[in-house]
């Protein structure tokens, strides 16, 4: 098969992966569904990047996500990799062959990362994947005050992270992690939650004009 594929040990259902963004669970809207009670309804992602694959576990589950018998929360794929969705197994196939040495430089630019590291990184990127020009990424101050944690939490996730990704110290350290992650395709826009329509102008970062005070005998508009 040319399109890369999923295959379902237990039932021996062969699914391609031909959307970019493929979905594993129990409940009835995903793409693969598997029968299992230790999946839950949404449980992961199978995205496509070129001529690669990447699963996401979504975190929604206690069970999570292994590659190969590890745990992961997003992780690079390779031919023949084991995937457990909770105790349901599949099998990864239509992956390019690569070499050893090209195989090594793929594995080493996308580390394995785990959930934790994930979340940082989506606060990181998220202002450099909106529509704004030139955005900047998110301040470890920010991505604090995104993720509900100490600012000193943050920097120690970031430290790790510029070690995974090697990138070294120097100026403009987290403009280069961001553009290498962005790059990668490890991280991708996501949707922001919505808000009430009563604080909607304040989540969006919109001015609401005030209304103009009625002066004493006049009707309020």
């Amino acid at each position: 098969m040319d399109t890369p594929f999923l295959r379902v040990e237990d039932s021996g259902e062969v699914v391609s992966l031909r959307g970019e963004v493929t979905t594993v669970g129990r409940g009835r809207g995903v793409d693969i569904r598997l029968d299992d009670p230790s999946v839950s309804r949404l449980h992961a992602e199978l995205v496509r990047r070129g001529p690669y694959v990447y699963v996401v576990d979504l975190g929604l589950s206690r069970n999570g996500t292994r590659v190969n018998g590890r745990p992961i929360a997003r992780r690079v794929l390779s031919e023949g990799d084991v995937l457990s969705f909770g105790a349901a197994r599949c099998r990864i196939g239509g992956l390019p062959q690569e070499d050893l040495e090209e195989a090594e430089l793929r594995r080493s630019a996308a580390p394995d990362l785990t959930r934790r590291e994930v979340d940082v990184l989506t606060a990181l990127c998220r202002p450099a994947l909106s529509d704004e020009a030139f955005a900047m990424p998110a301040t470890a101050h920010e991505i604090a005050t995104d993720l509900v944690v100490t600012e000193a939490a943050v920097k120690q996730h970031l430290l790790r992270l510029y070690q995974k990704f090697r990138v070294p110290e120097g100026p403009n350290r987290r403009t280069r992690l961001a553009n290498e992650v962005v790059a990668l395709g490890l991280v991708r826009p996501m949707p922001l939650p919505q808000a009430d329509a009563g604080t909607a102008g304040e989540t969006l970062g919109v001015r609401v004009p005030e209304q103009p005070v009625p002066r004493r005998g006049e009707q309020a508009p």
